[in-house]
């Protein structure tokens, strides 16, 4: 659907596009059959995030400062939020299993410094994996292990239609 203030998005990766995303993208082989349809998602590609592990009870993937900066030339607090909802809904989608989804229905995050350069790491740590909802603490940290910020991310978990 296209309004006159959204216009007509990129037409959808092609399969083979779509499996060197998933490798670029650092998803494990494993689970690379498991979202083979749907890739990672262009904001994960356009924010470079990069997976290093995988799995509902603990997901963490790297992201660089360089290119998501703010004005002021350290990592947008956004991006933080980008990286959690990230991390929080494969790690729900990884939890839901075939045939169902994951859907992010609350985000909330605390930061606690700016970092200007080099890459961040998120680590999300599974608080609930229930039947229809999954809580996720994410942390986000500099090279150094300093704790950037904390978040929270929900997802609910239904069938795919």
């Amino acid at each position: 659907m296209s309004d006159n203030f959204m216009p007509a998005g990129p037409a959808a990766p092609a399969p083979a596009e779509r499996l060197q995303e998933l490798v670029d993208a650092g998803v494990p082989e494993h689970l690379r059959p498991w979202f083979a349809d749907l890739g990672v998602g262009g904001l994960v590609v356009k924010m470079g995030i990069r997976f290093l592990e995988m799995s509902p009870q603990r997901t963490v993937a790297t992201m660089p400062v360089e290119g998501n900066t703010q004005v002021a030339g350290i990592l947008h607090g956004g991006a933080h939020v980008v990286l959690a909802e990230t991390l929080g809904s494969f790690a729900a989608a990884i939890h839901a299993g075939p045939g169902r989804e994951a859907l992010g229905i609350e985000v909330g995050a605390t930061h606690h410094r700016s970092v200007s350069s080099g890459l961040v790491t998120g680590t999300a740590t599974a608080i609930q994996l229930g039947r229809t909802l999954t809580v996720h603490e994410v942390v986000m940290t500099d090279e150094a292990g300093r704790r950037l910020s904390t978040a929270r991310i929900t997802n609910l978990i239904r069938e795919r239609r």
